[in-house]
């Protein structure tokens, strides 16, 4: 599909696909290992009662990587997925039902390295135009759906900075959960909305600790 063809607050996303560098979205790990497990997420944009919207999930505390943090749907690339958009559609529609017939793919971001499971991640963009309400297809994968307004993302007051007790400090956001959007997925969301010229500004000297997971 073409940017002509999205509804115009998207257009601006669809152009920036092809030029944005690693380097903009993850600026301290911007080159992927040779070694790196090839991954892909879904950004699934849409429309809703309160205007844009990013479908985000809760994953399990049980899952082995990154569990209980809010993230786009998405996993690792299974050797018969064609490409990044195979295993990003594959993966929404195992997680979470999404029909991959009901997505628009208007694009792709630069693939990042996330160290911790040391995953090549292809962001693959997608646009809902009809969007239906989801549940989980599994609770041993995601907990919850999350139809998140654009417009909450980018509200100062439900931005912080989280501090890890590993020392490592990065941008999150309120989404309505225990657990706020931190990490990987905040760190793409923050800094995309920022290359967009989305961002509002907030003050990032506001720092919380993260919750613990519950046992």
């Amino acid at each position: 599909m073409t940017a002509e063809t999205l509804p115009p607050w998207l257009r601006p996303l669809a152009e920036l696909a092809g030029s944005v560098e690693a380097s903009q979205l993850s600026p301290r790990f911007p080159d992927v290992p040779s070694d790196a497990r090839p991954a892909a997420v879904l950004l699934l944009f849409s429309e809703g009662p309160d205007g844009g919207e990013l479908l985000l999930t809760e994953r399990a505390t049980t899952m082995r990587n990154h569990a209980g943090q809010i993230a786009f749907p998405g996993g690792k690339s299974d050797p018969e997925d064609a490409d990044a958009v195979a295993t990003a559609l594959r993966e929404a529609e195992e997680e979470v039902g999404v029909d991959p017939s009901t997505v628009e793919v208007f694009g792709t971001l630069p693939t990042l390295w996330l160290p911790p499971s040391n995953f090549a991640v292809t962001p693959v963009l997608g646009y809902w135009r009809t969007p239906i309400p989801l549940r989980p297809v599994s609770d041993q994968e995601v907990v919850t759906v999350l139809h998140q307004p654009i417009g909450d993302l980018l509200d100062p007051s439900r931005r912080f900075s989280v501090a890890h007790p590993s020392g490592w400090r990065g941008p999150a956001f309120e989404v309505g959960t225990p657990m706020p959007l931190w990490g990987f997925t905040a760190g793409i969301i923050a800094r995309l909305f920022e290359v967009l010229g989305w961002d509002r500004p907030w003050d990032e000297s506001v720092t919380r600790p993260l919750p613990e997971l519950p046992r």
